[in-house]
């Protein structure tokens, strides 16, 4: 929410994907995606979508036309290579109208790897084909850790050993034939997964009833933080009354309205709310689904602060925990907008710059989201101690992860409290009355912390067992560098995972064999679980690291 000090870091920059985290194209001008191409098809990557309705109501869509090339497909290069072993996933959304087919064909979508530096790319790539249905939007995610995939060569190993494909074909119905079909894609992502799974539910307000909102779970912040005023010249003076913030027919309602209000002596032309969590937390995701108000002079804001900002006024300050200021506080701006800026959705984090806790600097992307005004949205974060990932509907539109972490670049290590306010900003126009924040629910969910009192170490040799029953002998344990996962057949196909003592997921494999080799060289010393997924249940196991 504040801004003092321009330093953004431009996550649309050419880099590689897998330093990149996210790579994407929304067909609209926000996108970093630059070298789509149609092979043996018609491809308009700007085109009019002809179908606003369900879950895509975008300007902008990527048209698909097979007129009969048997190799139909669009794609493009990167400028380096995916990791596919690091959680990642392609995701896309698309529209098959029943009218522009034309022949029998299976209604599918296949995305396929290749290596664009070898002489037939074709020869070694990899693809997982799913099934569509036609006449609806719809979201597919192609994971090659979890679905099943197509080598073309029998010869090619387990694409999630290989770092050498750098392109992306999709193609709609199969190939090799001479049918025709018309498809919209839209929404195309290429992310790095959260490695924690945040599945449990540790805060919300649903914001049932009607009347005052619930005070055992906000506190209205209404005293100037400088002198006799806001930051960012803001307009308006924040309110504890009910005309500014109120619950009704199962939303919140924070209200920006024009009207003199005398306050801490001084006297403005506009009140809103400005709602300071009494809850704090460390790692989570937080989901807020939101409708945003409309118009210029309006900046309404979900977000956090450490709770050690010694801000004067804000609750935790009140209450003895404010020993920092901002930005040595660190700030996760969930979801900014802008009147003047409609349909823009922009995330942030703050912290100071590099020798000077002082000085902000932050790193910013934004998002087009059509209809943030007249229709609800999701807008989330997940914060681990690796990263901070913003998205809008599941969409991301920014990573944040510092190479270096320290006490300028990640702040982000302590509690923080989350923020729900409507600005007032200097660039009003006369038919400002009183727009409205609408907010169906705000929840915050952390990881489930594994059960492992029932794991027990069976024998020296790396055999352990839990109280199942059912073995897996893990080898050599204690290990260095290089761990052995030994199953009986029956067993294989079974999927593993690998967690810190506290829960974390580290890494996940399909165990394909009866033996499986695992690079544990870059863990720290310590205590790790394993979990193996089974038919009959999950059972889980432990190792140490030396």
């Amino acid at each position: 929410m504040r801004i003092f000090i321009f330093v953004a870091i431009c996550f649309f920059s050419t880099v590689s994907y897998s330093q990149l985290q996210t790579i994407s194209d929304n067909f609209e001008g926000n996108g970093n995606i630059f070298s789509w191409y149609g092979g043996d098809c018609g491809m308009d990557n700007h085109f009019v979508n002809p179908y606003q309705s369900g879950n895509n109501n975008s300007a902008t869509v990527l048209k698909y036309s097979d007129n009969g090339g048997l190799f139909a497909h669009v794609g493009f290069n990167g400028v380096s290579n995916f990791n596919l072993n690091k959680n990642s996933a392609f995701s896309l959304k698309i529209y098959v109208p029943s009218n522009s087919l034309i022949g029998n064909q299976t209604n599918q979508i296949s995305l396929k790897l290749q290596n664009s530096l070898q002489t037939e790319p074709w020869s070694t790539q990899c693809e997982i084909i799913k099934p569509i249905v036609l006449n609806q939007w719809q979201t597919i995610t192609f994971d090659f850790a979890s679905d099943n995939y197509v080598n073309f060569s029998n010869t090619s190993p387990n694409p999630l050993s290989r770092s050498d494909f750098n392109r992306v074909l999709i193609q709609i119905n199969g190939e090799n034939n001479m049918s025709q079909v018309v498809a919209y894609i839209d929404d195309f992502q290429y992310s790095i997964k959260n490695n924690v799974a945040f599945d449990n539910l540790v805060w919300s307000d649903e914001f049932d009833g009607n009347g005052a909102i619930n005070f055992s779970k906000w506190f209205q912040q209404t005293q100037f933080p400088i002198g006799s005023s806001w930051f960012s010249n803001e307009q308006q003076h924040y309110t504890n009354r009910i005309d500014n913030s109120y619950v009704s027919n199962g939303t919140l309602k924070i209200v920006a309205k024009r009207e003199a209000y005398t306050n801490q002596g001084i006297t403005k032309q506009y009140t809103s709310a400005r709602l300071n969590s009494k809850f704090s937390f460390k790692y989570g995701r937080v989901e807020v689904r939101a409708k945003l108000p409309q118009g210029n002079g309006t900046w309404p804001a979900i977000w956090m602060l450490g709770k050690n900002i010694n801000e004067l006024g804000a609750y935790w300050q009140l209450n003895g925990y404010g020993t920092v200021a901002w930005p040595a506080c660190g700030e996760i701006d969930i979801m900014e907008h802008w009147g003047s800026n409609q349909n823009v959705i922009s995330s942030a984090v703050h912290h100071p710059i590099n020798g000077d806790l002082s000085i902000d600097e932050y790193s910013t992307n934004a998002q087009y989201k059509n209809g943030v005004s007249s229709d609800f949205h999701v807008y989330a974060v997940e914060w681990n101690n690796e990263r901070i990932t913003f998205s809008v509907d599941g969409i991301i539109h920014l990573n944040y992860e510092p190479l270096i972490k320290n006490q300028y670049t990640w702040p982000f290590d302590a509690e923080q409290y989350i923020l729900l306010n409507v600005a007032v900003l200097p660039n009003e126009t006369v038919d400002f009355v009183q727009p409205t924040m609408e907010i169906d629910y705000v929840r915050v969910y952390q990881q489930t912390i594994l059960n492992i009192k029932d794991v027990t170490i069976k024998n020296d040799h790396g055999t352990i067992k839990n109280n199942s029953g059912n073995e897996l002998t893990i080898f050599p344990n204690p290990v260095k560098d290089r761990l052995n996962l030994m199953i009986a057949e029956n067993q294989i196909g079974n999927r593993v995972k690998i967690y810190s003592i506290l829960g974390q997921e580290l890494n996940s494999y399909i165990l394909n064999n009866k033996k499986t080799i695992v690079d544990v060289s870059s863990y720290k010393k310590g205590i790790y679980l394993v979990k193996m997924e089974t038919s009959s249940g999950n059972k889980i196991y432990k190792f140490m690291k030396e």
